[in-house]
């Protein structure tokens, strides 16, 4: 009799219990994520208002993007700016401190641990209100009474309504909150790390401690580097919340304006759901690629 069954049911079958305790989270993904992206992208070939059935409209959104939306393709520029500075920069240095942390004596780990990575538990517009006073564009600004005194500028510097400066001071304060859950992983990477994988590179020839971590500590660190590496890029392009609480919304010349910012607007200010549904599928469509990328990267032979 079971032998009459397809060979994915006896699977299921077989491993009954594995998938019964799959089950909650499996049907938690389903809910939260892969029913609103199936849905986000249905309505995405819409035009839905919210107070109206939605109406099939085919590529007409698409169109508006790329075609009829100017301020998209100034948000598109902005996301992908920021995102190439941001992403490789707050990658390397939540890998760099990470690996210094390592060095330090395990005693005082615990005290360097939880100073760096403080800012990223603070929510953006917190610590946005926080560096609003160090790029006050009056003279009160900590930044402009600092430069003024040292006689570098004469009068006050428009951090926050200069346009090409706006994005720079964005990209900083995210830095700043950079070190969160990415960061812990490299921690948490160094100390799974074999050590007698350092003995034998020093009868192999290494000398160094920038050798080790070329050699022996990177390539060791493979699954963290992935995990590390996909945080960054999906972290790169949610901005939206410090840039709004930094430069208002909309910024000036929408200098500071996003990917995210823009779904926020015709989502929660026009209602247009058709539109902003386009708009994430545009920016689901980026993240899947980047991280895709990611993978072919970091992840070994068997894992692609």
């Amino acid at each position: 009799m079971k032998k009459s069954l397809p060979a994915f049911v006896l699977t299921l079958w077989r491993w009954r219990a594995s998938y019964l305790f799959l089950a909650p989270f499996l049907l938690l993904f389903l809910v939260f994520i892969i029913t609103p992206v199936l849905t986000s992208a249905g309505l995405s070939f819409t035009y839905y208002n919210m107070l109206e059935p939605p109406r099939f409209n085919g590529w007409s959104n698409y169109k508006l993007l790329f075609v009829d939306d100017d301020i998209f393709i100034k948000a598109l520029t902005n996301t992908f700016y920021f995102a190439l500075v941001t992403g490789p920069a707050s990658y390397i240095l939540a890998f760099l401190f990470a690996w210094l942390i390592h060095q330090v004596p395990r005693r005082i780990r615990p005290l360097y641990t939880t100073m760096f990575y403080i800012p990223s538990l603070t929510s953006g517009v917190a610590m946005a209100v926080v560096w609003l006073v160090l790029f006050a564009n009056d003279s009160y600004g900590y930044l402009n009474s600092l430069l003024m005194v040292a006689g570098l500028i004469d009068e006050p510097i428009q951090w926050l309504q200069n346009v090409k400066l706006i994005m720079p001071v964005i990209i900083t304060i995210s830095l700043w909150m950079s070190l969160g859950t990415g960061f812990l992983a490299f921690l948490a990477g160094f100390e799974t790390i074999n050590t007698e994988l350092y003995d034998a590179g020093k009868v192999d020839g290494i000398r160094s401690r920038v050798q080790e971590l070329w050699y022996i500590t990177i390539p060791s660190m493979k699954p963290q580097m992935l995990f590390g590496a996909v945080l960054a890029v999906v972290g790169s392009f949610k901005v939206g919340e410090i840039s709004q609480a930094v430069a208002g919304f909309p910024s000036p010349l929408y200098a500071g304006h996003t990917i995210v910012l823009h779904l926020r607007d015709y989502a929660f200010l026009r209602y247009e759901m058709g539109y902003a549904a386009a708009i994430s599928v545009l920016l689901f469509l980026i993240i899947y690629g980047l991280g895709k990328l990611c993978f072919r990267m970091f992840a070994s032979k068997g894992e692609l």
